[in-house]
């Protein structure tokens, strides 16, 4: 407070970084169980549809198939995450714990908490993104020195579904009603948008639809870094990237604000 008597805000970095920093804590207290799914769940699904598929399936777009699904399973985790994030665990805090109600008695904005939690998403992303990639370079399936641009597209990647999930949550009024999210929406991504078999393989309508789905971006993206063979089109995926994480960041935080201050 100043000498007039007005509450004068700290630093908009530092007001983000609060946020940022108190998921960041409370996520540590059990960093074990938190932190052994990304190491080991891409070795479970690599040993239970790759080895399967690999069987049947040498090589998919000129590389060993199982590299091609290695490659795909980088992007896949940041989605999955930061979609968990912005919408179980967003609708939680919400509705259940009454946490924001907490912090947004510090001296904060619902603008400020909800760009925290959106940074917060992104940086599961890129914590999970660097554990699976980590895990297949031990295998060999992927390799450096590309791979280390990996993070980066999984903190993308999760910024950008942390920033649907939020306009999804600003909808919901019943935490089970994101079972039409993740059926309806984070499970047909996950098969339609080149992580399991090339987009080129699918019928043109599907092909079309496909080029709207954000993780289709993600995942071109991750394959050109991958194979080192940068081309023009990854300019576009990457102003896709920016520019869906920019729309429904507006559209999820002026949502969701009205329920975080009536």
């Amino acid at each position: 407070m100043n000498y007039n008597g007005k509450i004068t805000l700290p630093p908009l970095i530092w007001r983000i970084f609060s946020v940022w920093y108190r998921h960041v804590r409370v996520y540590s207290q059990n960093l074990i169980s938190n932190g052994f799914p990304p190491f080991v769940e891409p070795l479970i699904f690599l040993a239970g549809i790759g080895l399967g598929l690999g069987k049947y399936i040498s090589t998919m777009e000129g590389i060993p198939y199982l590299q091609f699904l290695a490659v795909g399973l980088i992007v896949t985790s940041a989605m999955y995450t930061s979609a968990f994030e912005c919408s179980f665990g967003t609708f939680i805090r919400l509705e259940f714990h009454k946490i924001y109600d907490s912090m947004l008695s510090a001296p904060i904005t619902a603008n400020n908490l909800l760009i925290g939690e959106i940074i917060w998403a992104g940086t599961k992303g890129l914590f999970f993104s660097t554990a699976v990639s980590s895990v297949f370079l031990l295998f060999k399936l992927v390799y450096l020195p590309y791979i280390l641009i990996a993070p980066l597209v999984g903190f993308l990647t999760g910024i950008m579904m942390a920033t649907l999930s939020l306009t999804i949550t600003s909808f919901v009024n019943n935490i089970n009603h994101f079972n039409f999210y993740f059926t309806g929406i984070i499970s047909p991504m996950f098969f339609f948008s080149g992580v399991i078999f090339p987009l080129n393989s699918l019928p043109k309508i599907v092909r079309i639809i496909a080029e709207f789905l954000p993780l289709t971006h993600s995942i071109r993206l991750m394959r050109t870094i991958a194979s080192g063979q940068f081309k023009a089109h990854i300019f576009f995926d990457l102003l896709y990237i920016i520019l869906f994480s920019a729309l429904f960041g507006y559209i999820g935080i002026s949502k969701l604000k009205k329920k975080l201050i009536t």
